[in-house]
């Protein structure tokens, strides 16, 4: 029993010790958004007016919640996400936004719907919120954002291989480890409206 702790508290080490924040490095890898000041006025519009921000507030409240290992909000979450999807108005999406939106609903609904039927099995529901986050920044890329936006990097998830996820604050709390490894991870690049 003495010789699993040791070896656990060892292999605890050596993963805190990958995934700290190395914040020159941050800095480095930090890019910002070189969106025009005109077309992030048209991508502030198609979020608010098409209903995208509210997809982005659910996928945001499922990104809360797995940080914090909470996997019931994260399935009332990922249920708030699937409405606000129903409500989208597509007709007055551009032609370049409606393209990518149709690419990435059908995914963006399966994972929701995954998340939300599995509040007792948060790997599960983390397993799922890797492959809507990619739904979600590829949609995010087509509108923009109308509030700042950091898309971060855990690259410790998923055997080694990393996954990004889109947060609302600067500061890294990530949704895959949760309270286990919640800095874990590294800002990536910047979205948003120019201030």
């Amino acid at each position: 029993m003495k010789t699993l702790l040791v070896m656990i508290s060892f292999a605890a080490s050596i993963v805190l010790t990958a995934c700290g924040n190395n914040n020159s490095a941050q800095e480095q890898e930090t890019k910002k958004d070189t969106t025009s000041g005109n077309a992030t006025a048209t991508n502030e519009s198609h979020m608010v007016n098409t209903g995208i921000s509210s997809v982005l507030d659910g996928y945001l409240s499922i990104k809360n919640a797995l940080a914090t290992d909470d996997g019931k909000k994260a399935a009332s979450s990922a249920k708030n996400l699937n409405d606000a999807l129903s409500k989208v108005n597509e007709s007055a999406m551009s032609q370049d936004v409606k393209k990518v939106y149709t690419e990435v609903k059908a995914d963006i609904l399966e994972h929701a719907e995954h998340i939300g039927a599995n509040a007792s099995n948060i790997a599960h529901q983390r397993e799922h919120f890797d492959i809507l986050s990619k739904d979600v920044i590829d949609l995010v890329n087509a509108t923009g954002s109308s509030q700042t936006l950091y898309k971060d990097f855990c690259p410790m998830y998923n055997d080694k291989k990393g996954a990004f996820w889109l947060s609302e604050t600067k500061d890294i709390r990530n949704p895959y480890y949760g309270n286990t490894m919640q800095t874990c991870g590294e800002l990536k690049q910047e979205i948003g409206p120019k201030g």
